[in-house]
């Protein structure tokens, strides 16, 4: 898919950027030049290959799921200045 002139002045007029005739055309041929490079990454034959979500075959270290505190929440509401039914009551923001 290669792009017009027509089609950069478009695109920016409608994200509203101030481009003169030589920007249009740099950023024509660097347009181009990305939708180039999609294309030949798209010609390429992917059926066989698996699906990876890391380019390196490593596993995470995962810990325990152990309570390690103490449950502090008496403690922690002790201190608030409005606490009602074990919940924090705020002051309304939004109206």
């Amino acid at each position: 898919m290669a792009l017009s002139l027509d089609d950069v002045r478009r695109i920016a007029h409608l994200a509203r950027i101030g481009i003169d005739e030589a920007e249009a055309q740099a950023a024509l041929a660097q347009l181009n030049d990305v939708f180039g490079l999609i294309a030949e990454m798209q010609a390429v034959d992917t059926g066989g290959v698996e699906p990876m979500s890391h380019a390196l075959d490593v596993v995470q270290r995962l810990r325990e799921d152990a309570v390690t505190e103490t449950d502090q929440h008496a403690l922690f509401q002790s201190i608030a200045p409005h606490v009602e039914n074990g919940l924090y009551l705020v002051p309304k923001v939004i109206e």
